[in-house]
């Protein structure tokens, strides 16, 4: 077990390295958004791929930084039972989630992406307006951002059955959103 929580620390690290790239990301949509606006309106200027490049950043911000999202247990649930029930119950259904739904559904969405990717990179797709850019680069976020979330959902498998075990002591606390 000792060996599967190294890699899950492993897993815990690589998903905060992509973290603080969407977190970048995030800064240099900003930044081109705010020039693309400035050229829009002060210089009557627009470009196609500076609008392109914004969407491309937004779904890497979205997806790069899910597995992390999914490591501070910040996603949103129902939660209808869970709060209610003992450490030991909130763990069993964690396992069960992932186990379960999480792991297949992630998985199914890394195969069914990564093709679409391919086939994109393969053949140099690039966008149809004036001034577009090649697509492959934003269809690789899909596969990538699926594949670090189905890492991290292992990552949190792990934790969870070394919890149950008294291995480590986890945190299942989950906060209802204010609202």
């Amino acid at each position: 077990m000792k060996a599967l929580l190294f890699v899950s620390q492993c897993i815990d690290r690589l998903s905060a390295g992509f973290a603080v790239i969407a977190d970048y990301l995030v800064l240099i949509a900003v930044l081109i958004s705010a020039g693309n606006a400035l050229l829009r309106y002060t210089l009557n200027m627009s470009s196609n791929g500076l609008l392109e490049i914004q969407w491309y950043m937004f779904a890497a911000i979205v997806l790069l930084g899910a597995a992390y999202t999914l490591r501070m247990n910040e996603h949103v649930r129902v939660d209808l039972v869970y709060s209610m029930l003992s450490v030991r119950g909130r763990l069993l259904i964690d396992i069960f989630g992932f186990v379960v739904l999480f792991l297949p559904v992630i998985g199914y969405l890394f195969w069914l992406t990564f093709p679409f990717f391919w086939r994109s990179f393969i053949t140099g797709e690039a966008s149809m307006n004036a001034g577009g850019l090649i697509l492959w680069p934003a269809k690789l976020t899909l596969p990538l951002g699926f594949g670090l979330l189905f890492l991290q959902g292992l990552s949190e498998l792990i934790k969870r059955v070394a919890a149950l075990n008294g291995l480590i002591t986890l945190e299942t606390k989950y906060e209802k959103p204010l609202q």
